[in-house]
């Protein structure tokens, strides 16, 4: 998949409300009636929750090496979303082409920069408790609803067909928001859980 945008897709958000879902039911991305609660609604719908707490993380990102990263990852939320949004045809139909779909290339960018960052961090010996710097902290935040994300994705696809590299890609974007939380925390900024420290 290349870099340059799909130029075939086109979104028109002319009107804000519908009164479509008022009854409980929204509209995928291929016009099929569902419950709001379906699990692929559900799947795309913490996918979005995702995307805006990216957004608030980036209050904190301005100026480091992450904010670009993370704006590009913000785009391709939306490329998982849209992904999700719609169910994959069968192969052999024309329409299984045409869709914007999460791609290998989307999951090997983010392998490519978590070996970048992790390389600069020193070893792990315990797990890291949440928190830091604000933007650690919103990163941390951000990575346990990219978990959960993930979760939607699995439980997605064990009812229904979809891209295989959606799960891939949140897994991997989980990894890089880790890494990319311990690196804002600098040299010595970084609080690792200590087993059974409160015990009496």
């Amino acid at each position: 998949m290349s870099d340059a945008p799909n130029d075939d897709i086109v979104v028109r958000l002319d009107r804000i409300y519908t009164r479509g879902g008022d009854l409980g039911e929204t509209s995928l991305g291929d016009g099929h009636r569902v419950a709001k609660h379906n699990v692929r609604v559900t799947a795309y719908g913490t996918v979005d929750e995702l995307n805006a707490a990216l957004g608030v993380a980036r209050l904190h990102s301005v100026g480091t090496p992450a904010d670009e990263w993370l704006v590009r990852i913000q785009n391709d939320l939306f490329d998982v979303g849209a992904d999700l949004c719609v169910p994959p045809p069968p192969e052999d139909d024309e329409r299984h082409r045409s869709r914007l779909r999460v791609s290998p290339e989307q999951v090997q960018w983010l392998e490519d920069r978590i070996d970048e960052v992790n390389g600069t961090l020193p070893p792990l010996t315990s797990f890291v408790v949440p928190g830091g710097t604000p933007l650690s902290a919103f990163l941390h935040v951000a990575r346990t609803i990219c978990r959960r994300a993930e979760r939607d994705a699995v439980a997605l696809a064990a009812t229904e067909p979809m891209t295989p590299e959606v799960i891939t890609y949140l897994n991997r974007l989980s990894d890089l928001l880790f890494v990319l939380a311990r690196a804002a925390n600098g040299d010595g900024g970084e609080t690792t859980w200590k087993p059974g420290a409160s015990r009496s």
